[in-house]
């Protein structure tokens, strides 16, 4: 593939190059012909100067004087016309030759000269125009051109410059776009043999190109996806750990029971049966973590929003983990007025809000306080969830909604996950504000109906 894009690259590159160079082709094609008709019609304008000096010499003398009419053909031929003169019977009165044999030898060979006659280009053959005086035909003019060779200069040197053009600047062209397309090739080479390790399933390495343009940037963003799946590579590993330990508590306190049971040291009673079910209990509530993750992640998030009175959801709430604050000697309130409309599916908003508040009564210790604190805003419903914990280091703020990423404090790690998946199906955001030893804030805003 990258070798027929190297070739394509470059087909394109040498069709560009042959366009321009035929462009100049047919550019000094136009501008030949050009100089060409121009030259046509100086050489007519010159044939009519003529006719008029003899038409005018006839008129004088009343005839065709010899003497003058040599005049008119050696000022001819010095505009670069070889003529003859014929009477109305088609007899010869005066040639180019005659008119030169009646000069002196030194003035012949000075016009001769100056007119370059010997090596000028000469027509086929001679061209007849008619001479008149008052209507009457005095005879004919026959006129051969010729082309002195310095009215061709400009020609010879154009043919010459554009053979240099093709042999040269066609030369240097075509070793440029065989470089160029290589160069502009070899990047996407190196992409290509990176995304090949990845598939394979090294993650260690990069792209590197320093180029400052589009590949430039393309590579950026590719080594990010590198450093992207690197860190979820081992954010899986850290849930894979994390489950197998996770479960192994639970499965092993049931093993330790059932052991006592079946060895006769437990009671098989109603407070043995429930600590089993507490225990399955534990394990069921983090396989439905991990399966509420994959539904969010796979976008198979289902809403039922409509609109709903906040405060009776957060108190609610409120009450639901009101025993658990107090057992952990921890203040727990919530500011919400009461007309606070909020336009959300209720079930997911409560989910919402119990996972930010079970984070904060984790990061919470004895004697601190957490707030529900939930406000209007001109687009939506702003809630906020504030704790006087711990806080979480500035170095963890970017990943804490990273999937599978979990603190130090232990946990799966997809609860705060699970909240982003959640706030973004409702076309919301969600800000955090943190500092260690002094607490943190979640807010999640949730667009109104015609927000969202």
């Amino acid at each position: 593939m990258l070798r027929g894009l190297w070739i394509k690259l470059f087909v394109l590159l040498l069709g560009v190059s042959v366009i321009s160079l035929s462009s100049a082709f047919i550019l000094r094609e136009l501008m030949a012909r050009d100089f060409r008709e121009l030259a046509e019609g100086q050489m007519e304008d010159r044939v009519y100067w003529v006719i008029a000096d003899l038409e005018r010499t006839y008129e004088q003398h009343g005839f065709w004087k010899e003497e003058v009419i040599a005049e008119d053909i050696v000022w001819a031929l010095m505009l670069g016309l070889e003529v003859r003169v014929l009477d109305r019977k088609g007899a010869s009165v005066m040639d180019t030759g005659k008119a030169l044999g009646m000069l002196s030898p030194r003035i012949r060979k000075r016009i001769v000269a100056i007119s370059n006659l010997s090596a000028a280009k000469k027509t086929e053959g001679f061209l007849p125009y008619p001479l008149f005086l008052g209507g009457k035909e005095l005879g004919t003019l026959e006129v051969r051109f010729l082309s002195p060779e310095r009215d061709f200069i400009f020609i010879d040197r154009s043919n010459r410059f554009l053979l240099l053009s093709l042999v040269g600047i066609g030369g240097l062209v075509f070793l440029l776009s065989m470089v160029f397309s290589r160069r502009l090739t070899r990047p996407i080479k190196q992409l290509a043999a990176t995304a090949e390790t990845i598939s394979e399933g090294d993650l260690k390495n990069n792209v590197s190109v320093s180029q400052k343009d589009e590949i430039g940037s393309l590579a950026a963003s590719f080594n990010k996806m590198i450093r992207s799946l690197q860190t979820q590579e081992s954010l899986r590993k850290r849930l894979i750990s994390n489950i197998a330990h996770e479960i192994r508590t639970p499965l092993t306190a049931m093993k330790g029971e059932l052991a006592g049971m079946l060895d006769g040291l437990l009671h098989r009673d109603t407070e043995q049966l429930q600590s089993l079910y507490h225990e399955v209990s534990r394990i069921e509530d983090i396989l439905e973590d991990i399966e509420e993750l994959s539904r969010a992640q796979a976008g198979a998030i289902f809403l039922r929003k409509r609109r709903e009175k906040l405060n009776p959801i957060l108190q609610d709430i409120r009450k639901t983990f009101d025993r658990f604050f107090i057992d952990k000697g921890v203040k727990i309130k919530v500011f919400c007025g009461d007309d606070l409309m909020v336009y959300a599916d209720p079930g997911k908003l409560r989910q919402i809000v119990v996972n930010l508040l079970s984070n904060a009564q984790n990061a919470t210790d004895k004697g601190g306080s957490v707030g529900i604190r939930a406000l209007k805003e001109q687009e939506g419903v702003a809630i906020a969830v504030e704790d006087t914990g711990h806080g979480i280091p500035q170095e963890d703020l970017p990943f804490i909604f990273e999937r599978f990423f979990h603190s130090a404090e232990g946990g799966l790690g997809i609860g705060l996950a699970i909240v982003k998946e959640l706030v973004d199906a409702h076309n919301g955001r969600i800000e955090v504000k943190s500092e260690c030893g002094r607490g943190t804030t979640m807010t999640v805003h949730i667009p109104d109906e015609k927000s969202s």
